[in-house]
């Protein structure tokens, strides 16, 4: 296991999220938002910091290339539109300057007083909520492939690129594991494509965060998911142990009946390559 590569403009990695958007993604989450919603927000903001890492004094830096692939009742689709729709990936500078739009949000602060005051804030949109049909997973994972195949092979030496995938259910068109192997024997000099997988839930079970074995895990599903899920490398574990979680060396990018906490540390800690240069 290496993933020591550095990032740089000439050598950068990959984040591809792969979501699931079949009907259960309407159903709501404590916070009475959909999944979709909660989804879309937590995943906006991500690419905001994204954007936010790779911006230096002269501009934005492509250090990464990012895409979205949805998967529901339309199949298997780029979750980006207009510029950014014609390639699954995108460098992140082609982010930066093409939002579908910029919404504006508002935000409670604390005013230095000891008081709470609402503020408007810009919040770019890249990817909008979808929750229909059925869930085919393993076709979402096929295209995933193929699209980092081809990357792969354009960037031998770079740090591998990360699959984060989402999704609230069982596949409906056929066993996906087989899939997730195949995924991970695609590898640059640096190591082997990394599949880190969430499943979101409403249910309000307790939440299972990197797992080391499946040996306590609720059900087949919750096991399926933990071995199409790789080993978290060694940064990876530290940045998550600096979060508050529980890690070990044999923990896996695997979280189980997560609510909106666990998505949004789930997006922050999939995305902590190696070191930028």
């Amino acid at each position: 296991m290496a993933y020591e590569a550095q990032i740089s403009r000439n050598s950068p990695t990959a984040f591809l999220f792969v979501v699931d958007q079949s009907g259960s993604m309407s159903d709501k989450m404590s916070s009475g938002r959909s999944k979709a919603e909660f989804v879309a927000d937590a995943l906006n903001r991500t690419l905001m910091n994204l954007v936010t890492r790779c911006t230096k004094s002269e501009g934005v830096r492509d250090y990464f290339e990012v895409g979205v692939l949805g998967y529901g009742g339309q199949g298997v689709s780029n979750g980006f539109s207009g510029v950014l729709g014609g390639n699954v990936l995108n460098p992140i500078s082609a982010l930066e300057q093409n939002p579908a739009r910029v919404e504006d949000r508002k935000r409670k602060m604390d005013d230095g007083a000891g008081g709470i005051v609402e503020t408007t804030v810009k919040f770019p949109v890249w990817f909008d909520p979808v929750a229909s049909g059925g869930t085919p997973m393993r076709q979402a994972l096929t295209q995933a492939a193929e699209e980092l195949v081809i990357w792969c092979d354009a960037h031998p030496d770079s740090y591998p690129p990360t699959i984060l995938h989402v999704t609230d259910g069982e596949a409906t068109d056929g066993d996906p594991e087989e899939v997730a192997s195949h995924l991970r024997q695609i590898r640059t000099n640096d190591g082997e494509v990394l599949i880190l997988n969430i499943h979101v839930s409403t249910l309000g079970n307790d939440p299972i965060r990197f797992p080391a074995s499946d040996s306590g895990l609720p059900d087949d599903y919750a096991k399926l998911l933990f071995r199409m899920s790789s080993q978290l490398p060694e940064h990876l574990i530290r940045f998550a142990q600096e979060k508050g979680h529980k890690v070990e060396n044999e923990s896996r990018g695997f979280m189980f009946n997560a609510e909106a906490a666990e998505l949004v540390d789930f997006f922050d800690i999939g995305t902590r390559a190696s070191q930028l240069r």
